[in-house]
């Protein structure tokens, strides 16, 4: 039986363009880069670590969809062993994935542009490529973890409570959140606290050192070329710092209105982290050159198709 209300049927129609939208934008990022890999036989450090976010994201926005889509037009379906967990599971893998590897690319700009005469930083300068895979296998590890612990925390609860056959009277009746699911709320609450500390100061120090090579070189009066592309780093960085705060206020927010099912509160935050994925994929194909001239080769052969048609 299906009861779709207005508020289901709009969720479900803003959710759905979002995630399409992020879906394509993520699978050209790995596209464009798979197709350099095949021609080159190699992979820079930030084509892989691109790569895997490309990846990540993708997945993430199609689970996403798939057990938002379910959730509100056929609940019941979640509600059969172990479907739910496994949703619930590979969703929390993927978004920490997706969180994580975004703080290392945040990390990798900031060691490879930045310039501090600092031991520590200089030596991370020389170590960072070969670092890489190692912060991509140790993200993954991790979000391992949370997944497997998000699965047995929910199959628990969910097991407690078989009696119940409705999802409103499962929301009703048996979750009590702070009893069920703080552990949960403790690690993801952990975990994006320390990825936004992690983009956060990278940004600013990485910002730090873009205006202090401005200055120097409006000081010098060198050629405005090089300046206007140091403006537009420090514009794309301080973008992302700003979305990645308001992604994080978002996060919470979420744990906060996590036992309710309809409250407007809770679609506009499903709507910024649904966008979030996508837009901010739309920005790091706009700083690369490679992926921005891709895409804009790409746009006329689309627009004249549609003319055509």
């Amino acid at each position: 039986q299906f009861n779709v209300t207005s508020y289901d049927a709009t969720a479900v129609v803003i959710i759905t363009f979002e995630a399409f939208a992020g879906m394509w934008i993520n699978a050209f990022i790995v596209s464009v880069i798979c197709m350099s890999w095949v021609r080159k036989k190699t992979l820079y450090c930030n084509e892989k670590i691109l790569l895997f976010l490309g990846c990540s994201r993708f997945w993430y926005l199609c689970i996403s969809w798939v057990y938002s889509f379910f959730s509100i037009i056929y609940p019941h379906f979640l509600y059969v062993l172990p479907t739910l967990q496994l949703f619930v599971s590979i969703q929390s893998l993927l978004n920490y994935s997706n969180i994580w590897v975004s703080a290392f690319l945040c990390v990798f700009y900031c060691i490879k542009i930045a310039n501090f005469q600092n031991s520590f930083f200089i030596y991370l300068k020389v170590k960072i490529d070969r670092m890489v895979p190692w912060l991509l296998l140790g993200s993954v590890f991790f979000s391992l973890v949370i997944g497997t612990i998000v699965y047995d925390v929910t199959d628990k609860a969910f097991c407690k409570n078989l009696n119940f056959t409705c999802q409103q009277c499962i929301w009703k009746a048996s979750i009590r959140v702070e009893e069920h699911f703080s552990p949960i709320f403790f690690i993801t609450g952990f975990g994006f606290v320390t990825s936004f500390m992690t983009v956060t100061f990278s940004a600013l120090l990485l910002l730090f050192s873009l205006w202090r090579h401005k200055r120097n070189m409006q000081t010098n009066s060198m050629k405005d070329l090089s300046m206007d592309t140091h403006i537009k780093a420090m514009k794309c960085i301080l973008s992302f710092l700003v979305m990645y705060s308001i992604n994080f206020v978002f996060l919470i927010l979420t744990l906060i209105y996590f036992p309710r099912r309809q409250s407007y509160v809770k679609l506009l935050i499903s709507v910024f982290l649904y966008a979030f994925p996508g837009f901010h994929s739309l920005i790091l194909i706009v700083s690369n050159p490679k992926l921005e001239k891709k895409m804009l080769g790409i746009l006329p052969c689309v627009k004249c198709k549609v003319c055509m048609r």
